[in-house]
């Protein structure tokens, strides 16, 4: 594990109109490790996404990404992300998707055409790429979010849900080929209100209603709650929270 901090929060805050999606959170995320963003819907995990993504902007507080404050266009190349809702062209072929996405990145050429083989490859859609999107299913769009999120070899991932209404074959596949990515040196920060999917996570951060409850490795929040589950320990966190 790296000791350069990728992200880092400092009392972030977020506002819609009266209600405060993000409360306050301080945190400081590793590079080359997957971080589990954990929580209920509404929690604050796609608000938070999008503020490091550069997409929103905070109502206080700061976010700093790659070592930049957020929003930054400079560090747009450097970053990968693939959205809850499916950010694909349904009447292009899933490989002119890749291509698309890549040319916005700046890949072309050789290296484009590479790069679009061998992400096919990764996400078993090799004999669909001539498919359109909107022909193939649900769980291959997703495969396909995800090469289009990689095409331009991102430093950085941020996956939102990518395991959302997906079956459970496909989700150990996902799983699997976000540990290769953090081996090959990529960090990965995602999303997921699947508790069983938390422990493959280096690290966690359990947040409710837009605070940050707890921050840790799976183990230790285990140890810490006295739980055998991350469920029950997520639990003890939010009972010990409450007033």
């Amino acid at each position: 594990m790296a000791d350069e901090a990728i992200v880092r929060l400092e009392g972030l805050k977020k506002r819609f109109g009266k209600i405060e999606a993000l409360k306050g959170i301080d945190l400081e995320i590793p590079a080359g490790i997957t971080y589990g963003l954990i929580g209920p819907n509404g929690s604050g995990k796609t608000t938070l996404i999008r503020i490091l993504a550069g997409i929103s902007r905070p109502s206080s507080g700061a976010a700093f990404v790659l070592g930049r404050p957020m929003p930054d266009r400079s560090v747009a190349a450097s970053i990968g992300y693939m959205t809850q809702a499916e950010a694909l062209y349904k009447d292009l072929t899933v490989e002119e998707n890749l291509r698309f996405f890549g040319r916005i990145y700046g890949v072309s050429g050789a290296l484009l055409r590479q790069r679009v083989d061998e992400l096919l490859e990764l996400v078993g859609l090799s004999d669909r790429r001539r498919s359109l999107v909107d022909e193939v299913s649900g769980g291959m769009r997703r495969r396909a979010s995800l090469a289009c999120a990689l095409v331009h070899r991102p430093r950085l991932l941020f996956l939102d849900e990518p395991t959302a209404g997906v079956d459970p074959e496909l989700r150990i596949q996902f799983w699997n080929y976000f540990k290769r990515l953090t081996t090959g040196g990529v960090s990965i920060l995602v999303s997921t209100h699947h508790l069983d999917e938390a422990g493959r996570c280096d690290r966690l951060g359990l947040l409710r209603e837009g605070e940050l409850l707890k921050e840790g490795v799976p183990e230790e929040l285990r140890r810490e709650a006295q739980a055998e589950t991350l469920e029950a320990a997520f639990l003890y966190f939010a009972r010990r929270r409450s007033p």
